[in-house]
């Protein structure tokens, strides 16, 4: 090839990557659009609902999970129970954090409160049913 044709390829190549470079940005710029687009419907709804939603389904599942456990193992059930409220006041420490004494500080106050008399309430329970299951001792000088 000589080099006029060379050239000529180059600069076919060139204009062609051009119009492709056109349309990727074109491309762009509609996704761009379609995003902006379903952000704005988005943002119109309110989170309430979808919040509300999960909330109702939890307590459905969680009364279905809670209504099928044999007797047997209600205290294992209790003893995950306080660690989950173990967690939850990890949470409330967080939420009372802040500097300011507001409403966000109050409420994790109350959550505080509320989950240290459930986690030792839950600990007192486990405790008592576990005894029942222990075996007792006879009396000395019984046969």
């Amino acid at each position: 090839m000589n080099p006029d044709q060379l050239s000529q390829q180059a600069i076919d190549i060139a204009n062609g990557a051009q119009s492709l470079a056109g349309q990727a940005g074109k491309l762009s710029q509609d996704l761009a659009s379609m995003v902006a687009q379903q952000a704005a419907e988005q943002a119109g709804h309110t989170p309430f609902v979808q919040l509300f939603t999960v909330f109702v389904l939890a307590c459905f599942v969680g009364y279905y999970v809670v209504w099928r456990v044999t007797p047997a193992l209600h205290s294992p059930l209790m003893a995950v129970t306080n660690g989950i409220s173990s967690v939850i006041i990890v949470g409330a420490l967080i939420a009372a954090g802040p500097v300011e004494f507001d409403f966000s500080k109050t409420m994790g106050l109350v959550a505080v409160a509320l989950a240290a008399v459930n986690i030792c309430g839950g600990f007192l329970v486990t405790y008592r049913m576990l005894s029942m299951f222990k075996k007792k001792e006879p009396a000395k000088g019984a046969k």
